[in-house]
């Protein structure tokens, strides 16, 4: 008879790497079912984004789409590559009312500028009037010396003259502008005004009063501020920096958005200018 023979030893299974080689095909394949969900996620939040753009753009009418116009559904929109590209050529006629720039012309500002220092020359000369071009435009100061007595709002006759011939250039300009009244640092006290800001308010508001009643000013053009003691252009430490701080400017804005912006002088704690 045939022996059996006897078992030396457990049998060694060969294929034993056939588990791990699945174990990772699986976690591959579940790596690459996220990441595809993903890009669907983000595919729709896309398309969302895009229905909803295309939607406000037709509200408003300020671009033209294709003739082909499909519901629009912000819920569940159609894919991205469903959407009709949009023509961003303006409507006709809209390129016309739109500003092309906020600031005019540089040429005709300095020959606006030289046309009111050849009209105020002799008062330049005299300094009682300074012209200065800034950020916000071309200021023309009106210094008390040569326009009011103190602590009075009411310009002086012999100053109607000259407020005559400024205005008559500045009428006819497009350009808003802004009256500002400005005083020194010494304190007031009388009939009529109890503080500097009352003061410097009232020559601004005076100013723009006489502008519109007496040069027939559009109202809407002008705006009045009094900024008291508070914009300094030279030093109040002085007699003659006092003198350049307490004035009126007039200032011709070249910028769209200044209208009712800082004043022209520099804000506190800034040096001040000596023009």
């Amino acid at each position: 008879m045939r022996r059996k023979r006897g078992h030396s030893g457990g049998h060694v299974n060969h294929e034993r790497w056939l588990v791990s080689y699945a174990d990772f095909i699986t976690l591959m394949f579940a790596f690459f079912v996220v990441l595809y969900s993903s890009s669907q996620v983000d595919q729709r939040k896309i398309s969302k984004l895009a229905a909803a753009i295309q939607a406000a753009f037709q509200e408003l009418g300020l671009f033209d789409f294709s003739s082909h116009r499909p519901p629009l559904d912000v819920i569940h929109p159609a894919p991205l590559e469903q959407h009709q590209p949009m023509n961003l050529e303006p409507p006709t006629g809209m390129a016309q009312r739109l500003p092309l720039t906020l600031e005019p012309d540089r040429t005709r500002l300095r020959a606006l500028r030289q046309e009111l220092e050849r009209a105020l020359a002799e008062e330049i000369r005299r300094h009682t009037v300074a012209i200065e071009q800034r950020r916000e435009g071309i200021v023309i100061s009106l210094r008390e010396v040569g326009f009011y007595d103190s602590g009075s709002a009411v310009l002086r006759p012999t100053s109607e003259p000259i407020v005559h011939r400024l205005a008559n250039l500045l009428r006819p300009l497009p350009e808003p502008i802004r009256i500002e009244g400005h005083t020194d640092n010494v304190p007031i006290h009388n009939s009529r005004f109890a503080s500097n800001w009352e003061l410097s308010t009232a020559r601004a508001t005076e100013m723009v009063r006489l502008f519109i009643t007496r040069y027939g000013f559009r109202p809407e053009r002008l705006s009045a501020a009094g900024y008291g003691e508070y914009h300094p252009v030279a030093s109040n430490a002085t007699p003659e920096g006092r003198a350049k701080n307490r004035r009126v400017d007039i200032v011709i804005l070249t910028h769209a958005g200044d209208f009712t912006a800082t004043p022209a002088g520099p804000a506190p704690g800034e040096p001040a200018r000596e023009p």
